[in-house]
């Protein structure tokens, strides 16, 4: 029996017998039927995966859009239940905070520079002011990442000020600042009127670009902008890279503890500011602050511009800090000391805040003592030394 080899090559070349050519175009034929037939189906499979492939997406992104951090109908119904007024001649406030939720206030978790967020909250809500505390603080990590700071106190800060220029009606602002402005100013007390084109840090050098940005917009577009100068801000809930909180994690663990002096072994300042009395000073400048004149980004007329210090204008020397701290921690510190290296720190901070005193009876209450106190309860209570569970 012939092989099929041999039904598709005769044994003698040249000579080809009709009958052989016949079979051999038949399949010919036969094969390339079948090839066809399964390139045929080949090309189905892949638009049918194709198409589920892109039906698939589509889905995803259905998914994603609803399970996203912020949109949606259900989003925007927790938005506008938020930022209910509550009290006769009460504010609609844009605020960031944590541990809000339990008393029906939405944390809504974004990046300050996503432009479309924002102006979805504004679409959602009329916002008639703006607290803007949101930044990248510190002064020695800003020798490390420099841009990160220029992303959130510069750049984020112009995208949350282009929204509110182009709302309608345009809310009032009110940002932190910092003392860090004051640089390698003298002066002391640190008065608004001092001078702040020294800063000594990248830190306060956003700060400041702040400032100067802030009173264009208020200039250009009717912004009313209130900026608070805080100092030295400690208590429940504070930033553990400062100095207060890191002394008492360090000293219930028994480490030594860094403190930095200035020149001639003369020790650093603070005019430290208890979290109580800045959340007094926030709510009067936002009580007073005044109302946007724009609209839409047009300005029909001068709104207020405002700077003032929050500050508890009574320093005390940072040893002195950790002499409470041990007192109220019944521990001995370990005490680690170190002439301050030259990161931008600078060697006192001192508040003059007349002007707030006069604007909206700003009047802090807290001294460090009491601060420190109540502070370090709270800090024994989060972190369970009350339970004797040491740190997690």
């Amino acid at each position: 029996m012939p092989s099929l080899e041999d039904e598709l090559f005769p044994s003698t070349p040249g000579k080809f017998k009709v009958d052989r050519a016949h079979n051999m175009n038949r399949q010919f034929h036969r094969c390339f039927a079948s090839t066809s037939t399964m390139f045929l189906w080949a090309l189905f499979l892949i638009a049918l995966t194709a198409s589920y492939l892109s039906f698939q997406s589509f889905v995803d992104s259905g998914s994603r859009y609803f399970s996203a951090s912020w949109g949606g109908i259900q989003w925007e119904k927790q938005v506008r239940n938020s930022a209910q007024i509550h009290r006769s001649g009460g504010m609609s406030v844009l605020a960031r905070k944590s541990l809000l939720n339990s008393h029906g206030i939405l944390v809504v978790e974004g990046d300050l520079n996503d432009a479309k967020l924002l102006a979805k909250l504004f679409d959602v809500v009329a916002f008639t002011h703006v607290m803007h505390l949101a930044a990248q603080a510190g002064v020695r990590y800003a020798m490390e990442n420099p841009n990160s700071y220029v992303h959130s106190n510069i750049a984020g800060l112009v995208t949350l000020l282009e929204i509110g220029k182009s709302a309608n009606p345009q809310p009032a602002v009110v940002w932190a600042s910092s003392s860090s402005v004051y640089g390698l100013n003298e002066k002391v007390p640190f008065s608004e009127a001092d001078r702040t084109d020294q800063p000594a840090s990248l830190y306060a050098a956003t700060k400041k670009a702040g400032e100067e940005i802030t009173h264009t917009y208020n200039h250009i577009y009717g912004l009313s902008i209130t900026g608070l100068r805080f100092f030295t801000v400690y208590g429940p809930w504070g930033r553990p890279d400062m100095a207060y909180f890191s002394f008492t994690r360090n000293i219930l663990q028994g480490k030594p503890i860094t403190i930095y002096r200035g020149k001639n072994r003369v020790d650093l300042a603070r005019d430290f500011t208890y979290i109580d009395d800045i959340v007094k000073g926030c709510l009067g400048s936002l009580d007073t602050s005044g109302k946007s004149t724009g609209s839409g980004g047009k300005k029909k007329g001068n709104a207020p511009y405002r700077i003032f210090n929050l500050g508890n204008t009574s320093p005390v020397k940072v040893p002195e800090l950790v002499n409470i701290l041990e007192r109220h921690l019944k521990v001995k510190a370990k005490r680690n000391i170190v002439d301050m290296p030259g990161n931008g720190d600078v060697p006192f901070t001192h508040a003059n805040i007349s002007l707030a005193q006069r604007e909206f009876g700003y009047k802090p209450t807290t001294d460090l003592q009491t601060g420190l106190k109540k502070f370090v309860r709270w800090y024994l209570s989060y972190y369970g030394y009350n339970n004797r569970k040491g740190l997690q």
